[in-house]
């Protein structure tokens, strides 16, 4: 019965999986992202979000339990915002996401998320595989009553690029090029293709869940 781990701690994420059709256990990271990220210095965009993404499902693997280890997929994942060719994370405060917002309004960034996928099998790795999707995203022009209303709703915070698809933020979103769900942080689509690569199907997914 093969397990479902997604290492992160993204609502978004874990809600896309849901409504996919699996319930994945959530085991969230200790990596430390700025490490990983200066050892990345000087890579294209999408080496720095799949390696962030696989040394989460790295990082994740190493703690899971005997009795999960011995049949599982491990999903890890990492999103950026690349604005003006810079990356651009979780803005930590309303300062430097209002700065995000002002710089980004009315205009076409390219959203990438990183994907990594450990096939666990008898406690060891049996495929591991990293890549990225991206997706562009038109941003509207939000007043300045709306825009300082959204920060202080707090959600910019603490997501990639200072919003969010499906959330407060998707008001000021006019829309996008490429897979939504890669938006909010795992594209679907691409985890398919990725899965696929490994031997794994989503049917047999799907029937791990209903044997649980």
């Amino acid at each position: 019965m093969t397990r479902v781990v997604l290492g992160s701690a993204s609502t978004g994420r874990l809600g896309v999986l849901r409504q996919a059709g699996l319930d994945p256990l959530v085991v969230v990271s200790g990596v430390d992202e700025d490490a990983v990220m200066a050892s990345l210095a000087g890579a294209p965009p999408d080496e720095v979000v799949s390696g962030l993404a696989a040394a989460k499902a790295d990082e994740v693997f190493t703690h899971l339990p005997p009795a999960i280890a011995g049949d599982c997929v491990v999903i890890g994942c990492d999103s950026m915002l690349l604005l003006d060719g810079q990356l651009c994370g979780k803005p930590g405060d309303v300062g430097t996401a209002r700065k995000q917002w002002q710089a980004m309004a009315g205009r076409t960034a390219q959203l990438y998320s990183g994907h990594a996928v450990l096939v666990v099998r008898d406690g060891a790795v049996a495929h591991h595989i990293a890549d990225t999707g991206i997706t562009a995203v038109h941003f509207g022009s939000p007043s300045e009553a709306d825009l300082e209303a959204y920060l202080q709703s707090g959600e910019p915070l603490g997501v990639a690029g200072g919003f969010t698809l499906d959330g407060l933020g998707g008001w000021f979103i006019d829309g996008i090029d490429g897979d939504p769900s890669n938006v909010i942080g795992l594209s679907l689509p691409l985890l398919r293709r990725m899965l696929a690569a490994a031997g794994i199907s989503i049917a047999e997914l799907w029937g791990s869940q209903a044997a649980r």
